[in-house]
């Protein structure tokens, strides 16, 4: 099992098809402090936000639409759903990591449920 810390990675999304991949910048956090932060405070994010471990978000005092993926510990996609500010997310039993990222960026990504996607972490 992976020990995660805050940092910045790699977010790798592989199409149904196996052709084609998109990665994307990835910041990490994995410290109660990083991950109570998490993008508050913040007018957008380039890239994507992984909290982990965690399996609810909510929206409260954020300054933008986000859209959010529940990861399992497979890194498999449970569900993705799109929060406008000032919203409580539902919990998800089975999720470990959540990944967090401007309203519309998983769409275009073409991240869905039932996919699996891979995370690298950049080392020091």
């Amino acid at each position: 099992m992976a020990r995660w810390r805050n940092g910045t990675g790699t977010l790798t999304i592989t199409d149904r098809d196996g052709e084609g991949e998109s990665e994307v910048p990835l910041r990490i956090a994995a410290s109660y402090r990083h991950r109570s932060r998490g993008l508050l405070g913040q007018d957008g994010i380039d890239g994507a936000l992984m909290i982990t471990p965690c399996g609810s978000v909510h929206s409260f005092r954020m300054r933008f639409t986000i859209d959010v993926a529940y990861l399992d510990r497979k890194f498999n996609v449970v569900a993705v759903h799109t929060m406008k500010p000032g919203r409580l997310g539902l919990p998800r039993l089975r999720a470990r990591h959540v990944i967090e990222s401007e309203a519309g960026a998983m769409a275009k990504w073409g991240l869905r449920p039932g996919m699996q996607v891979r995370i690298a972490q950049q080392t020091d």
